[in-house]
């Protein structure tokens, strides 16, 4: 039962991102800030895809224990997406507010996410591995979250500024992805239902795309 319910909500998941991507890199009509929302969303079901698919794959046939090396790498690579996700969404905040300036914000997410990719790269991840140290996974996760608590002080400040209604929730969609996936980070390992976190996180995530694709389509005719 798990393998059917999770391998349907993940394939609705990945084709709903990409396709929402698409669509938002087509019709963005030259807008630089939607042509960037529909590459991060594309990114975002790219990247999750090399961890989805194979763990759908896993749970549908032998299970996941036989499947390690495919699923940490699959980890390994969701793991600098994600992060590159986050420098865009940065980067869609500057020009939705025609940011200028700002260079220490700026300096600070490129030394965060560079800090949390040369933390992933590290060996001592043991990403392959059944049994990979708990303590890397806190410790690359770090930079991680001080990156998203850096963007939703921003989303929610300009919003609020500017009462953009549109963008009025953004902050709120990062503020739930972390909510959920920090239990997991945390607490996973010993207590594996925890893991089903990852559920609402997605869904988190998939508002955050939805958000710029009705924006796009109410700003631009």
């Amino acid at each position: 039962m798990q393998a059917i319910v999770e391998t349907l909500f993940d394939a609705v998941y990945l084709i709903s991102v990409i396709t929402i991507g698409i669509l938002m890199i087509r019709k963005s009509k030259g807008n630089r800030q939607f042509t960037m929302f529909g590459i991060m969303a594309v990114l975002l079901g790219s990247g999750d895809a090399f961890h989805l698919v194979p763990r759908a794959f896993a749970l549908c046939t032998t299970g996941l224990e036989n499947f390690t090396v495919q699923l940490g790498l699959g980890k390994w690579i969701t793991s600098v997406t994600m992060t590159i996700f986050y420098v865009i969404l940065y980067y869609i905040w500057r020009e939705r507010y025609q940011i200028k300036g700002h260079n220490a914000t700026t300096a600070a997410i490129y030394v965060l996410a560079g800090l949390r990719i040369v933390l992933c790269m590290m060996p001592q991840n043991e990403w392959l591995s059944a049994e990979a140290p708990h303590s890397w996974g806190i410790y690359r996760n770090i930079p991680f979250a001080l990156m998203g608590l850096l963007i939703i002080v921003l989303f929610y400040k300009s919003a609020k500024e500017r009462n953009d209604q549109s963008f009025r929730w953004m902050w709120m969609t990062i503020v739930l992805s972390f909510a959920f996936y920090i239990p997991v980070v945390l607490w996973a390992d010993v207590v594996p239902m925890i893991g089903m976190l990852m559920i609402p996180k997605t869904c988190a995530y998939v508002w955050t795309v939805l958000i710029g694709y009705r924006a796009m389509k109410k700003e631009i005719a």
